[in-house]
């Protein structure tokens, strides 16, 4: 099977009536047209085998979260998607693997009417590249530099259940065993909030999504903002999974732990409702877990509210891990 044989087997599919696809796959660019009156959102995510997904890792499973952490970063901007692009090298044109890679990848894809409008393969190690491309209205990116001093601190969904997968598949002798099912899938298909996202258009401050632990992710809209934020530890969703481990692997997981691709975001405490409200139309659960600062410290309180020492923790870094 050679290059042009294996994108039109596996990832050539018709534009649907009524897109924001003006051409798709063939030609030498992709031709979009976002509504009228619109911001384009642009990102693009690489994920490495060996640094990012394990060699055998269900290539379905695999799909899925390729076009999922792209879409999460839409999703954190408030962005509808509209369509995205995939760069895939293999080290071999192997049709099984590349039949459930597709249809992980076009199941989300389909889900969230974002096609595949282009791209590029080679022969290589394993890496696949998607750029993805959305729309907003203008002033209502929900961007890292909007938080404001006495803005809630809210986290949708849970953290930690990543890494937990993630150290029982490494072997690491913390984690219990066998492997917990709905963490491994939390891992391997995360699921990205975009219909929350678009909710919180107008009435969020700030968002980002977490995929390199709270802590890290959390002090990027910190900086950004020029404030600091008091977390609430009681306040944090813990997952049963988590539930065994002792306090300072469980504050890891719920901390530090990376691969979680939920929306932390900030709102002013006038909005609280808007925020429910929010989290209930787009079916996705959201919890307050804190406050903006104009103080520029992180601290973490406990259920009296008092100050802990905060343990060594920090967000994942691809040239410090």
């Amino acid at each position: 099977m050679g290059e042009f044989e294996l994108i039109r087997r596996h990832f050539v599919r018709p534009v649907a009536a009524g897109s924001a696809v003006v051409l798709g796959v063939g030609d030498d660019c992709a031709l979009l047209r976002p509504s009228p009156g619109h911001e384009l959102a642009i990102s693009t995510d690489m994920l490495v085998e060996g640094r990012h997904f394990f060699a055998d890792v269900d290539p379905a499973a695999l799909g899925h979260k390729s076009l999922a952490v792209n879409l999460s970063d839409l999703a954190a901007m408030g962005a509808r998607p509209l369509g995205f692009t995939l760069a895939l090298s293999l080290p071999r044109a192997d049709e099984a693997w590349l039949s459930a890679f597709a249809s992980g990848l076009f199941a989300l894809a389909d889900a969230h009417a974002c096609p595949l409008v282009g791209g590029d393969t080679t022969r290589g190690p394993l890496n696949i590249c998607i750029t993805v491309f959305g729309e907003l209205r203008p002033g209502q990116a929900l961007r890292r530099d909007a938080g404001q001093p006495g803005d809630d601190l809210y986290l949708s969904g849970r953290t930690g259940e990543a890494r937990l997968a993630l150290a029982q598949l490494r072997g690491e002798p913390w984690a219990p065993s066998p492997v917990n099912a709905e963490a491994r899938a939390r891992l391997e298909r995360p699921t990205p909030r975009l219909a929350l996202g678009q909710a919180l258009a107008g009435i969020a401050h700030a968002a980002l999504d977490v995929s390199d632990g709270l802590i890290g992710d959390l002090g990027h809209v910190l900086a950004a903002s020029a404030v600091g934020a008091d977390i609430e530890l009681a306040a944090l969703p813990v997952a049963p999974a988590l539930a065994a481990l002792d306090e300072a692997q469980r504050l890891d997981c719920l901390l530090a732990g990376g691969d979680d691709y939920e929306l932390l975001f900030t709102a002013a405490p006038g909005v609280r409702d808007d925020v429910m409200a929010a989290a209930r139309a787009s079916g996705t659960p959201v919890t307050r877990i804190g406050r903006l600062t104009e103080r520029p410290v992180l601290r973490l309180l406990d259920a009296d509210g008092q100050p802990v020492a905060q343990p060594l923790l920090r967000g994942f870094d691809h040239f410090a891990d």
